[in-house]
């Protein structure tokens, strides 16, 4: 392993990830996975970041065939949305990155009603590559309302002369894989009746579920807006190595208490297996 990102691996970074993502190799992360601040929706400390050098940064870093989960939404400004999602996501393209998926968060609930439109409940999650991505573990949970039963029908398969073959049928199992809709509830659901000091806190399982999807054991994972540290804490739990940076100093701290905690509640567990 460079010796540069030896002394990174596990740790959380203060400062501005547009400066702090310059001193990863190139090629160094195996994944990314980071929920930006995006418009001004959350009130970051009076931060700022600077997208379009970060975005370069974070291909530079991200090695041939690595995935980045992009985890973002819209604000309602004058009536209508930004659209800085489908921005974001069109730059992200220019400069090298394939859209691999748009995937979609929806949460169990909304935080605010709305009047003259549907309650908004969901962010993209925008999957991009750099060329093919070199893993997936799909997550096998989606009940088969048809197990046991074979595929209905004759199977077949159109060649490139037009004509038909007929395939094998398949018996359906009982779990397949999930679609690329994924429901849960959101952080203040999952620590219900707790004190969530970081305003934009990300779901636990949704970072676990991404991580189990595009990596394996101790690939290397990166969060370049770590937070309240919940990146660190979904590595730690599956056995990967994290890197994260966080331009607030007081949200640095939070989240290595946080990591630190998660890693000493794990520890019998981990031991037992």
């Amino acid at each position: 392993m460079n010796r540069k990102l030896d002394n990174l691996i596990d740790s959380v970074i203060c400062g501005d990830a547009a400066e702090k993502l310059k001193e990863l190799p190139s090629a160094s992360i195996d994944f990314i996975l980071t929920s930006p601040p995006y418009d001004d929706l959350r009130n970051y400390k009076g931060f700022d970041f600077s997208f379009r050098s970060i975005a370069k940064e974070l291909f530079r870093v991200l090695k041939p065939g690595g995935v980045m989960v992009w985890v973002v939404g819209d604000a309602t400004i004058k009536g209508g949305e930004s659209l800085t999602s489908f921005r974001q996501a069109l730059f992200f393209q220019e400069i090298g990155f394939r859209i691999h998926d748009t995937m979609i968060y929806q949460k169990n609930n909304f935080s605010n009603p709305s009047k003259n439109r549907y309650h908004q409940i969901f962010e993209f999650m925008f999957v991009l590559s750099k060329g093919g991505p070199k893993t997936f573990n799909p997550i096998m949970d989606r009940k088969n309302i048809y197990v046991g039963y074979s595929s209905l029908g004759e199977n077949t398969t159109r060649k490139k002369d037009g004509t038909f073959a007929t395939q094998r049928k398949r018996v359906i199992q009982e779990f397949g894989m999930r679609y690329n809709i994924w429901k849960g509830n959101t952080a203040g659901q999952e620590n219900m009746c707790k004190h969530l000091e970081h305003p934009a806190i990300f779901p636990l399982w949704l970072a676990r579920d991404h991580i189990l999807s595009w990596t394996n054991k101790n690939d290397i994972v990166l969060d370049p807006f770590i937070g309240s540290g919940t990146t660190g804490v979904a590595c730690k739990e599956l056995g990967r190595h994290y890197i994260g940076i966080d331009i607030e100093k007081s949200y640095v701290e939070q989240a290595k208490a946080r990591i630190k905690k998660h890693e000493k509640e794990i520890q019998p567990k981990l031991f037992l297996l």
